[in-house]
């Protein structure tokens, strides 16, 4: 099942891989540059059977230097059958790419990172066929950041940082540093990473003192049920009509959900406050922009 923290890493590592620093400093090699990654299909099914799909996969090619495959997977609990799919992830994609392959396990339990450390051995009698290590991202191998410096400059590694760290003893005080290194950037740079954090830290009691820390911004994560999304769904944001029509038909924009002219037309000109306010809390979760509407109202198409 993929839960809201697979799709914050999932996020994180595809649009910020320099976030795995820690990685490349753990085998001796230079920082990586956002610019070295490109994004790979993260599918590894063949033909038919099982749907197999890591996390994220990423190509990293540096101008100098080895290239090599990262597969990185979001665990949030010790999972035999996951520890099997790592194997087939790491032979499949060495023999598609035919390039080593490193796989990155990130987990915020202590107990779950050090399982899944492996090695998970294939053994037949007294011979080993295959022998599955991933490197782990987890409370062991990832730094406190509680330098606002160090946030401002790394929000990335300072995001991973506060998931990553979410039940340590000292999660408070990262998140408190985090926190205000973070309100230092840009506005829409920081609304980003807030929401980032608060996805990632999904179940845990860390999310409840993260979201004191936050700001009143615009969510990038719709669907979640973030504070910022209770704001606009309790009408803290613009009370106004025509601020909610943009928000119906933006959030809808972000999900990937295309709008129509009709579909938009139909929006706008809506200038009911409890009506649009319906119409927004389906564009977090509908797959077609028509399903706004319920089937009893007009259909925008008549209108």
């Amino acid at each position: 099942m993929v839960t809201a923290t697979h799709e914050a890493s999932h996020r994180l590592f595809q649009e910020h891989p320099e976030a795995l620093a820690p990685v490349f400093e753990a085998l001796g090699l230079p920082p990586p540059a956002k610019t070295d990654f490109h994004e790979l299909s993260p599918d590894a099914t063949e033909i038919r059977p099982v749907e197999r799909r890591a996390d994220t996969v990423l190509m990293f090619e540096p101008d100098m230097g080895e290239h090599f495959v990262l597969a990185v997977e979001a665990q949030t609990k010790k999972d035999p059958e996951k520890a099997r799919n790592w194997a087939y992830y790491v032979s499949y994609l060495r023999a598609k790419y035919d390039l080593p392959v490193l796989l990155v396990a990130v987990c915020r339990d202590p107990s779950t990172a050090a399982w899944a450390m492996g090695p998970f051995d294939c053994v037949v009698g007294p011979w080993t066929t295959q022998v599955t290590r991933p490197f782990v991202l987890g409370p062991q191998t990832v730094p406190e950041v509680t330098d606002e410096a160090v946030v401002a400059q790394q929000p990335a590694l300072a995001a991973l940082s506060a998931i990553v760290h979410s039940q340590s003893k000292r999660a408070s005080a990262i998140l408190e540093a985090v926190a205000r290194g973070l309100v230092s950037l840009e506005p829409d740079i920081t609304k980003y990473w807030f929401e980032v954090v608060e996805v990632g830290l999904e179940s845990t009691p860390a999310r409840d003192n993260w979201r004191k820390l936050m700001q009143n911004v615009v969510t990038h994560f719709p669907g979640h049920g973030t504070l910022f999304e209770e704001k606009y769904l309790e009408g803290k944001s613009e009370g106004k009509a025509e601020g909610k029509a943009e928000d119906i038909l933006r959030a809808l924009t972000v999900r990937g959900v295309p709008v129509s002219d009709d579909v938009r037309n139909h929006v706008t000109a809506c200038t009911d406050l409890d009506t649009l306010t319906t119409w927004f809390d389906r564009s977090l979760t509908v797959s077609r922009a028509e399903d706004l509407f319920s089937a009893e109202e007009d259909d925008p198409a008549a209108s």
